[in-house]
């Protein structure tokens, strides 16, 4: 970068600063929290105070943005195959060959990890991680849903609710014990039995680690001297973190733990007993 371009570049970043201190000048005092930091922090955990209406029942806020979150991944899914998909050239250009990739990742990780029986899981890898990553990312953009009690809430990560985590944890560990039945038939299901915690495992990892992040971003916004652009850095750095290494660990746990239990066992070889000789009964 020459000098001009740098101080053109200074001078625009020093000229949005001034404006967003103007702005907050100009805002003037900040309205009281009508929650307590207590409340605000049991809520982002439990949801048994902002809820949504919708379809005439009583709901959490991460239920409506699950529902946003499968309608994109559907949505996107539909409009690739059909407009994208059929234009796809030996010789790939940027969005097929970002498509490829991810293609590649998830089943290459499927591959190694479960060399002998790979295709169905690779697939499942693909979802579950588009799922986790995207999810995830989701709290970002701030979509505003409208409470019971009127006020206003921004969607949270779908994982961020208990009963999600649970869900996906245990889906992962329903795939998990079709490959050892695939591979072992019943002696797959009580490979997998063995680890029962494993469920357990992965749904409170993803809860826990998703959950960290929304109360620390909520604890940020809470304080009045730290509600001005650190909220930004610090939601954003937690949230693209969370997203990576959640979407990592659980597609490696899931691929490990479906290529040992579908690892075909080898069989124990049957004892033959000896039939005593005719010579020995005789003696």
């Amino acid at each position: 970068m020459d000098k001009k371009k740098k101080k053109k570049f200074l001078i625009v970043w020093a000229a949005v600063l001034v404006v967003l201190l103007v702005l907050i000048f100009l805002m003037g005092k900040p309205a009281a929290n009508t929650e307590t930091l207590q409340d605000v922090m049991k809520d982002g955990v439990l949801h048994d105070h902002n809820k949504i209406k919708a379809l005439g029942m009583l709901m959490n806020p991460s239920v409506i943005a699950d529902w946003w979150i499968m309608g994109i991944l559907l949505a996107a899914a539909a409009l690739i195959r059909i407009f994208a998909v059929p234009h796809f050239t030996e010789v790939p250009g940027k969005f097929q060959l970002a498509i490829e990739s991810l293609v590649d990742l998830a089943d290459g990780l499927a591959r190694q990890n479960s060399p002998h029986r790979h295709k169905f899981l690779g697939a499942y890898v693909f979802f579950a991680g588009s799922y986790i990553f995207f999810g995830t990312l989701f709290e970002l953009f701030g979509i505003q849903a409208i409470t019971t009690t009127g006020a206003s809430v921004s969607l949270p990560s779908p994982l961020s609710d208990i009963n999600a985590a649970i869900a996906l944890g245990c889906l992962s560990y329903g795939v998990i014990m079709s490959g050892g039945i695939a591979g072992n038939h019943v002696k797959g299901i009580g490979l997998t039995l063995k680890e029962f915690s494993l469920p357990i495992s992965m749904s409170f990892r993803l809860f826990g680690a998703l959950l960290s992040g929304l109360l620390v971003t909520e604890l940020v916004y809470y304080s009045i001297s730290l509600s001005f652009v650190i909220p930004v850095a610090v939601g954003i750095m937690f949230t693209l973190m969370h997203a990576l290494i959640q979407t990592y660990v659980l597609t490696m746990l899931t691929t490990v733990f479906y290529g040992e239990v579908s690892l075909p066992q080898p069989k124990k070889a049957k004892k033959s007993k000896a039939k005593p000789k005719a010579a020995d009964i005789a003696a």
